[in-house]
């Protein structure tokens, strides 16, 4: 359980959902974590020290992904403090619910800030430390909403997507740095992310889309909460930082779920774009 010592993990977005179960079983497996969080440091530190034992090793430091100065900082003191960083998980991020028509511009502006430009922050921060390292692996979280747009969670798709193109192209750029870029993709885990989503201000009173909006968020949230312990991407991201030589992609979760994305590579986009909709019921 200790082979891990020495070896420092940052994760973004550690005080819930998957980064927090991916801070905690790390620290369990024997690295030295460094949680980040936009809430004050010390209470989720001291909140996420009551699940772990006094030879478990993580600390919290504070970071907003939508600032720079912030990432770049955070990633400073890590990196003074721990002397290297080994791995990077980037999972802060958030959801809009509601049609594309009824999203206004500023929220659409919010989640590419957070979900995409947030890592490419930590990216950017990283990378030279990693560089100089001549090691590390970066596992960016997408999501199965990254491989196939949702409806009524476009712009959070659009987010996953761009980070799909991101991480696809630093894949390549720094293979020969010995740094190594993952994709995971998980499915519907039953965490927090539900009842943070965000619905567009437009999306109730929308004539054209209420009703069907309502219908799919429904289906969309009972599939959510019905999923597993996010405990599953821990162990998966722990399996992902002890491999040499990582894939590209990573997809967990559901198996319907991930049966999905082979079939949208074989089926007909209309008739795979009917199977959709018949299941969120939007017609």
């Amino acid at each position: 359980m200790r082979s891990n010592q020495g070896k420092t993990v940052l994760v973004v977005g550690a005080s819930s959902g998957i980064g927090r179960a991916c801070a905690l079983h790390l620290a369990r497996r024997g690295y030295r974590v460094f949680g980040t969080t936009r809430r004050p440091p010390a209470a989720v530190e001291a909140a996420l020290r009551r699940e772990l034992t006094s030879a478990d090793r993580l600390e919290i430091v504070a970071m907003d992904v939508d600032d720079d100065a912030s990432v770049t900082g955070a990633v400073r003191e890590v990196a003074e403090r721990a002397g290297r960083v080994d791995g990077v998980v980037n999972s802060a991020g958030f959801g809009i619910g509601g049609s594309i028509e009824d999203t206004a511009d500023d929220e659409a502006k919010a989640i590419f800030e957070t979900n995409l430009f947030g890592t490419l922050r930590v990216c950017r921060a990283v990378l030279p430390i990693m560089r100089r390292q001549r090691s590390g692996t970066i596992v960016n979280i997408s999501s199965i909403g990254g491989r196939i747009g949702l409806p009524f969670q476009g712009l959070y798709s659009a987010t996953k997507f761009a980070v799909e193109g991101l991480t696809e192209s630093l894949w390549m750029e720094v293979h020969r740095f010995g740094v190594r870029v993952v994709l995971l993709e998980p499915g519907d885990f039953a965490t927090g992310f539900t009842d943070n989503r965000r619905p567009a201000r437009g999306a109730s009173e929308s004539e054209a889309y209420a009703d069907a909006y309502r219908a799919a968020l429904s289906i969309v949230e009972k599939d959510e909460r019905g999923g597993a312990s996010p405990e599953a991407i821990g162990r998966l991201v722990a399996r992902i930082l002890s491999v040499r030589s990582p894939r590209l992609r990573y997809t967990v979760g559901p198996v319907l779920e991930r049966i999905a994305i082979r079939l949208k590579s074989v089926l007909p986009a209309r008739l795979f774009g009917w199977a959709l909709r018949q299941y969120y019921h939007v017609g």
